[in-house]
């Protein structure tokens, strides 16, 4: 019928979960110094599970969030040891693709905190660049404003490969950006996007979110979260993963049931962001074969 696009799962939640370390603000960064191969076993657990893309776990590998930590100096160490894992495990499987993930500056759902367009292009631009080298796309995540989308689009598209800029809606209104802005207001600036993605948002939000990607004529897709909801402690500064509880009635079975829904709006990339995981994406992935969908 279709041809879709797998994207994994969640990684820093997973990581989190499989170490049982206690949550720092530097998430699954800090999982990654302190169990190397995590990473890599985490990617290959979703390639295994039918997804065709790992998202690298280079979201939240920036210069500000190392600040006032031990690896402050270890920026680009650490964003090429991620990078090297994630390209590891998909050398193992046939068409496996892999995505630089380049999350916000500052922290994520936090609008008031993204510098202006010509210094945060400086700092996308130094990301996409050491991001770029062993990615075969670009994957700019959990983008809130159009000024955010502005600016990380135009830094990754300088690298030459194909960007995918994933949008995260509020959650009681999927026709708005988490900085309270219209949704349709960004269309006017991701023209040159490869593609157009929800992320990191509820799965009841996604379905008029697509409403208003779907008009700008390229390939569209989504992955929500597995979140109760944002809470007020993780908007405060250097916040820990701890201050948010997963849904426990978004089992695979029922996660996959948005998703399939997505798909009959149009959708052809999707998969999973925080909460879900390597159960989800397998289950997806049966509901696309038994429809009759291609994989790619």
């Amino acid at each position: 019928m279709t041809e879709i696009t797998l994207l994994d799962g969640g990684m820093g939640q997973e990581l989190v979960h499989r170490a049982g370390d206690k949550a720092t603000p530097l998430w699954g960064t800090q999982v990654m110094i302190d169990h190397p191969g995590m990473v890599e076993a985490v990617h290959r657990d979703y390639f295994a599970a039918g997804a065709t893309i790992a998202t690298t776990n280079t979201y939240a590998i920036f210069r500000d969030r190392l600040d006032g930590t031990p690896y402050e100096s270890r920026f680009a160490e650490l964003n090429d040891a991620a990078m090297a894992e994630a390209r590891a495990a998909a050398a193992d499987f046939d068409g496996a693709r892999v995505a630089g993930g380049i999350g916000p500056i500052k922290a994520s759902y936090r609008p008031d905190l993204h510098p202006d367009y010509d210094t945060a292009i400086k700092i996308y631009r130094e990301k996409a660049q050491l991001t770029a080298p062993l990615s075969d796309l670009i994957l700019c995540e959990t983008v809130v404003s159009v000024l955010h989308a502005r600016s990380v689009l135009d830094a990754a598209l300088e690298t030459g490969l194909p960007v995918w800029v994933a949008l995260s809606v509020d959650d009681q209104d999927g026709t708005r950006l988490r900085s309270g802005e219209p949704l349709a207001d960004v269309l006017p600036y991701v023209g040159k996007a490869a593609a157009l993605l929800i992320n990191c948002s509820s799965p009841e939000a996604i379905k008029p979110a697509l409403d208003i990607l779907k008009t700008a004529g390229l390939p569209f897709g989504a992955y929500a979260n597995g979140f109760e909801k944002i809470t007020q402690e993780f908007l405060e500064d250097k916040p820990t993963v701890d201050a948010l509880n997963a849904r426990q009635d978004l089992t695979p079975a029922a996660y996959a049931d948005h998703v399939m829904g997505w798909i009959d709006q149009g959708a052809t990339i999707v998969g999973g962001c925080c909460e879900v995981g390597p159960a989800h994406i397998k289950e997806i992935a049966k509901r696309l074969r038994a429809a009759g969908h291609t994989i790619v």
